[in-house]
C-alpha cells in the first residue's frame, strides 16, 4: 500500500509539472560564472522583495544590477509552483529553517518550546513557500505609518503601487478602481469548493457583509484571493524576473551567500560573499540594496557594524551606526481549529492523491491541486463600534481540509492527539489570527559567525493583550459553528477538546487561553526589525526613503522596515514596498496614472 501511494503521488507530481511547463514557463536565464567587480546596483536576496526589485531596477538599460541569492532556481523543484502542495518545500533545502528561542508564555505544546519559522531560501524567497494569499491591510495601517512621520506611505501614497504590481483575474473585481489588470501579478479566486458557499453564508447569518476585503472596506467575509495564475504559484521569481529574462545588465548569482557589508566612512561600499567555495567581493557604484528578509537583514545589519551599540559591544564587532537594528520584532499568530462534517465536501487526503485530481490539473489546470486550500477569509472587529474607525482585531481563515502534516514542531504528545491521521476523514479548519498584536520580540546575533543563526525572541503572548484578542476571535468562532450554515455541515465543536487543556472546563476562557498557549504559532509574517521611522525617531533603523540612518549607499527593502504588522498576510505589502522603493531608487514616478484614476477614498484616522 505504501508502495503504491508513494508511485501515485511521484505520477501526480510528474503530471502536474508538466502542465506548470506547458504554461510556457521558460527557465530563467542565470549568470553563469562569476559575477563582475563593479556593479551599479547590488541586491542582497533574491526573495519577495529582491525580485521585484532586480527587475525593475534592470529596466533601466544605463544601469548594471547584481542579485545575490543564497539559495537555487525556482524551476529545481516542480512542487514550487503546484499550489496545493505549499508545505512540501518547508524543512528542506530550499528553507532556511529558522527556529525560535524556547517561549515562556507561549508554544508549550512545541519541542522545546521553540516554533519554527520557515523563510524561502530560493530564487522567489517566500513567495515560494507561503500559501498565496493576497492581502493588502487595512488603509489604517498605512495611515497609521504616515501619521507616525513616515511621509509618504499613507493608503493613498501606497494603493499606486499595489495597483501597478496587479494582474486580477476575479472577473467582477476587474472594473474595481480597488483593483487592476496587466501589472506581474496575479490575483485569483481560481477552483472553489462547495464549503466557499457555506462559509460565505455562515458569516452572513452572523451580520457580516460579503466584501471585497482589498476594496474599500476590508471588514467582513471575503473569497480568498490568491497569488495563482492558470493553476500555478505566482511568485514574484517567475512574474518579475521572468518577464526580466534575457536582460544583459542583469546579472542574477545563486547559491551567494553574503557575509557582510563593507561600510567605510559612513558609506556602503561593496559585499562580501562566498560563492563555489570562495570569498568574493562586489563593489556598488550607486547603492546596496538588503533585502534579505526580516530575519536576516538584521542579522547581516549587525554582523557589518550596524545595530545597538550595547549588543555589538558583547559581541566585539566595531560600532558602525548605533540603531536599535533587530528590535520591534512583530509577527501574526494563528490558532487552528479543527471540526468533523458529515458531507464529502471537504478536500481529504485521498482527494488530493487520486488519478482524477491529477489528471483534471494536467489537463486543465484546475481542481484540487490548482488552489491552496485556503476558500474564504474573514476580517473582523470584536467590538464592532469600532467598524470603519480602526484596523480590524482578527482574521480568520477558512480551509476546506484538516492541515494533517506537523509542520509546525508540534512534540510527539501534541501531535498525537491534535492533528488528523485518517487520510478519507472530511473535515474543516478555521484559522484565527491576530491582526495587530501588542508583543513584540527582538533578533540578536548568537555569534559573529555569519552561518550561525541569529537568536529569534519571538516573545509570543507577553502581552495579555493578545490572550484577550485570541478570546474574542474564538467566541466569534463559537457562534459561527452554531449557524445554520454550519449546523448543517454538521461542524462539531467537541473535536477541540484534548486531553492536555483538561485541567480546565471545556470552552472556558482557561481552556481556550491553555490552547492557545500550547498550539498557537506562527502565520509566517515576521517584520519590523528594521522599523522605517522620521528621520529623528530614535526607534526607526531607516528613515522614510528606506535608507540606513547615518550611512550613505545602504538600504532596506523588505518587511523589516515596517513599523507596524500590517493587517493580513505579508506578501503583497512586501510587493509594494519593493515597488515603491524601485521608484525612490530610479528618482521616477511609475505610477503617475494610477494616482490619478484612484476611488474616492475616505478620510481615515486610527
Amino acid at each position: 500500500m505504501a508502495l503504491l501511494k508513494t508511485t501515485a503521488f511521484i505520477l501526480l507530481a510528474a503530471l502536474a509539472y508538466k502542465f506548470y511547463r506547458n504554461q510556457n514557463i521558460n527557465k530563467l536565464a542565470v549568470f553563469e560564472g562569476v559575477p563582475d567587480e563593479v556593479y551599479d546596483y547590488v541586491i542582497i536576496g533574491g526573495g519577495s522583495a529582491g525580485s521585484v526589485i532586480a527587475a525593475r531596477l534592470s529596466e533601466d538599460t544605463e544601469s548594471k544590477v547584481l542579485l545575490l541569492e543564497a539559495g537555487g532556481h525556482y524551476a529545481e523543484s516542480e512542487t514550487f509552483h503546484i499550489p496545493l502542495v505549499w508545505t512540501v518545500s518547508q524543512q528542506t533545502e530550499y528553507d532556511w529553517q529558522f527556529y525560535t528561542e524556547p517561549q515562556t508564555k507561549s508554544l508549550v505544546g512545541l519541542k522545546d518550546n521553540r516554533g519554527v519559522w520557515p523563510r524561502g531560501k530560493v530564487l522567489g524567497g517566500s513567495s515560494i513557500l507561503n500559501a498565496m494569499q493576497y492581502t493588502r491591510g487595512s488603509p489604517f495601517d498605512y495611515n497609521e505609518w504616515a501619521a507616525a512621520g513616515n511621509e509618504g506611505w499613507s493608503y493613498k501614497d501606497v494603493l499606486p503601487y499595489f495597483l501597478k504590481a496587479e494582474d486580477i483575474q476575479i472577473p467582477e473585481l476587474v472594473t474595481s478602481k480597488y483593483h487592476s489588470k496587466g501589472g506581474p501579478l496575479a490575483v485569483s479566486h481560481g477552483y472553489l469548493t462547495q464549503l466557499t458557499d457555506v462559509f460565505l453564508r455562515a458569516g452572513i447569518e452572523l451580520g457580516y457583509n460579503v466584501t471585497d476585503y482589498n476594496g474599500e472596506d476590508q471588514e467582513g467575509f471575503s473569497i480568498v484571493q490568491k497569488t495563482i495564475r492558470n493553476g500555478v504559484r505566482s511568485s514574484t521569481s517567475l512574474e518579475y524576473l521572468g518577464r526580466a529574462n534575457g536582460r544583459d545588465n542583469l546579472h542574477i548569482s545563486l547559491r551567494s551567500f553574503v557575509t557582510k557589508i563593507q561600510i567605510t566612512n559612513k558609506h556602503a561600499e561593496g559585499v562580501f560573499y562566498i560563492k563555489d567555495g570562495r570569498k568574493r567581493y562586489v563593489k556598488a557604484r550607486k547603492e546596496i540594496i538588503l533585502s534579505a528578509g526580516a530575519i536576516n537583514s538584521p542579522h547581516l545589519l549587525m554582523l557589518s557594524g550596524v545595530g545597538p551599540k550595547e549588543h555589538l559591544d558583547q559581541m566585539n564587532i566595531p560600532l558602525v551606526a548605533n540603531l536599535p537594528v533587530g528590535e520591534n520584532l512583530q509577527d501574526h499568530q494563528m490558532l487552528l481549529m479543527f471540526s468533523d462534517i458529515n458531507k464529502p465536501s471537504s478536500l481529504t487526503a485521498d482527494v488530493v492523491t487520486s488519478w482524477w485530481t491529477a489528471l483534471r490539473y494536467y489537463m486543465f489546470g484546475d481542481g484540487p491541486l490548482s488552489i491552496s486550500g485556503l476558500d474564504v477569509s474573514a476580517f473582523l472587529h470584536l467590538d464592532k463600534t469600532k467598524q470603519g474607525k480602526t484596523f480590524p482585531d482578527i482574521q480568520m481563515i477558512f480551509l476546506n481540509l484538516f492541515l494533517r502534516d506537523n509542520i509546525f514542531n508540534f512534540n510527539g504528545d501534541l501531535e498525537e492527539q491534535f492533528l488528523e491521521k485518517d487520510g478519507s476523514k472530511h473535515g474543516i479548519t478555521s484559522v484565527i489570527c491576530t491582526t495587530r498584536p501588542k508583543s513584540k520580540g527582538r533578533i540578536t546575533l548568537r555569534s559573529t559567525d555569519p552561518f550561525d543563526y541569529p537568536k529569534i525572541d519571538a516573545a509570543y503572548l507577553t502581552d495579555k493583550a493578545d490572550v484577550e484578542t485570541f478570546l474574542g476571535g474564538i467566541r466569534i468562532w463559537e457562534k459561527l459553528t452554531r449557524t445554520k450554515a454550519f449546523q448543517e455541515l454538521g461542524v462539531d465543536i467537541n473535536k477541540m477538546e484534548k486531553k492536555f487543556c483538561s485541567a480546565y472546563k471545556f470552552r472556558s476562557d482557561g481552556y481556550w487561553e491553555c490552547m492557545v498557549r500550547h498550539v498557537a504559532v506562527t502565520v509566517y509574517h515576521p517584520s519590523g526589525t528594521c522599523k522605517m521611522g522620521s528621520v529623528n525617531n530614535p526607534t526607526a533603523v531607516v528613515d522614510p526613503e528606506l535608507r540606513v540612518k547615518g550611512i550613505k549607499g545602504l538600504r532596506v527593502v523588505d518587511a523589516s522596515v515596517f513599523p507596524n504588522v500590517t493587517s493580513g498576510n505579508l506578501n503583497a505589502p512586501v510587493i509594494m514596498v519593493a515597488e515603491k522603493a524601485a521608484d525612490l531608487l530610479r528618482g521616477k514616478d511609475t505610477v503617475k496614472k494610477f494616482r490619478q484614476n484612484l476611488p474616492n477614498l475616505r478620510k481615515r484616522r486610527h
